[in-house]
């Protein structure tokens, strides 16, 4: 993920989006603690074999301890979505449902970068869909920069 995060930096996380960060720094605090014991393993016995596995085993643990000090910045800095909507348009926090020419609906809620997941529905305030839906009302027609340039119409806000 690689964000940079300052003191400034505003951080959105949904409740689910605070679950998983949550689920994923303790996950990689275990595996964190599995290299470590493992580690310890090696010192045990010195043979040049081992040698490569700790160097291995070391740049494992330095990622991991990226990616978990980086989960603990986000959940430190990160504050709760948003409940109210002003005047009803779209914004952080809302959950749309979409229609296109053909038919198809989608639904997606409009979440931070860090927590965006397109296919679990879960689109970005910064993306493209996501900069064109900010501040639009239910029923307003817009067209999405996307691939193909669909033509879409707002029906719904939540």
């Amino acid at each position: 993920m690689n964000v940079t995060l300052t003191e400034k930096t505003t951080v959105y996380l949904s409740k689910r989006g605070r679950k998983e960060f949550k689920k994923a720094a303790n996950k990689l605090g275990k595996e964190r603690k599995k290299i470590i014991a493992s580690l310890h393993d090696l010192d045990k016995v010195n043979n040049h074999d081992n040698r490569y596995d700790k160097i291995e085993r070391l740049a494992q643990l330095d990622a991991i301890e990226t990616q978990l000090d980086e989960k603990r910045e986000i959940l430190r800095l990160a504050k709760p979505l948003p409940t109210k909507q002003p005047n009803h348009s779209v914004a952080i926090g809302s959950e749309v449902e979409l229609i296109d020419r053909t038919g198809d609906h989608f639904i997606y809620k409009l979440v931070d970068g860090v927590e965006a997941d397109p296919s679990r529905g879960r689109v970005s305030i910064k993306s493209p869909l996501g900069r064109v839906l900010m501040g639009k009302k239910p029923f307003e027609t817009f067209q999405w920069p996307g691939l193909h340039k669909r033509k879409m119409q707002l029906l719904r806000i939540s």
